[in-house]
């Protein structure tokens, strides 16, 4: 009798949960949270698409799009296990700090690194793992105001919170690939748009920098001067060693 007695009140509760779950997921708040994420998603994942566009422009053009396909997908399987399990880490004092500091080493890196660009040149043609290897981790780092951002929006909601963090991370699938393909064609088109692109990293990395929970204070003050001057530095370095490689 007991037994059937908890049963009931067990699939009593296991009913309510979903009904308000689905409450949560269908309320006028859970769509404006969801047009809000999907602003965030064009807004936050065109950098990370300018990236994978830059990692992947000096491979062999029959690794291009498949570059483009296996870093775009194993960028945002990283967003999705930092998001389940890691966004108090991303959260933690300096890790935003460390991440915009590498983000600027991997923006001079990747303006400088033409290796393969032309067969002419007689030179190895780009590593495919090493442009896969410079899109996770790259894309790790910027991915952190993505996460911190998604889930701000997608807490405005308690009830349908998880809802909306699977589908931002599903919309920002097609974000990344496409964009990466698009950006990609223009630079390979106009090479000069490299150095916009890196310039956009530059700015991502002060940004990051800006946001740290440690020293950010000390910095947000000159958060535009900082950022002007990653930019300028990006763009100068990467300028420097070009034209010295031409040499």
């Amino acid at each position: 009798m007991w037994d059937k007695v908890f049963l009931y009140e067990k699939e009593g509760v296991v009913k309510d949960d979903m009904e308000n779950l689905l409450a949560g997921m269908f309320s006028p708040e859970w769509f404006a949270a969801l047009s809000g994420i999907l602003l965030l998603d064009l807004l936050l994942s065109g950098d990370n698409a300018i990236l994978i566009a830059l990692a992947c422009k000096n491979l062999p053009h029959h690794n291009r799009k498949k570059a483009i396909l296996v870093g775009g997908l194993g960028a945002v399987l990283i967003r999705i296990l930092c998001t389940l399990g890691a966004t108090s880490v991303l959260a933690a004092p300096y890790i935003e700090f460390i991440g915009g500091a590498a983000l600027l080493y991997i923006a001079v890196k990747l303006v400088t690194d033409h290796k393969g660009e032309n067969k002419e040149d007689g030179e190895a043609p780009a590593s495919f793992g090493a442009a896969i290897r410079t899109i996770l981790i790259a894309d790790f780092i910027m991915s952190i105001d993505n996460i911190l951002s998604l889930a701000g929006v997608a807490n405005t909601v308690p009830d349908g919170k998880w809802s909306l963090i699977i589908c931002g991370l599903l919309i920002s699938i097609p974000i990344v690939l496409f964009g990466a393909q698009f950006f990609l064609m223009i630079m390979l088109k106009v090479p000069a748009l490299i150095y916009g692109g890196a310039a956009i990293l530059g700015w991502t990395a002060a940004a990051l920098m800006v946001g740290d929970k440690a020293l950010g204070v000390y910095l947000l003050p000159y958060a535009l001067v900082l950022k002007i001057v990653f930019v300028a530095a990006v763009l100068g370095i990467g300028w420097y060693i070009n034209h010295r490689n031409k040499k």
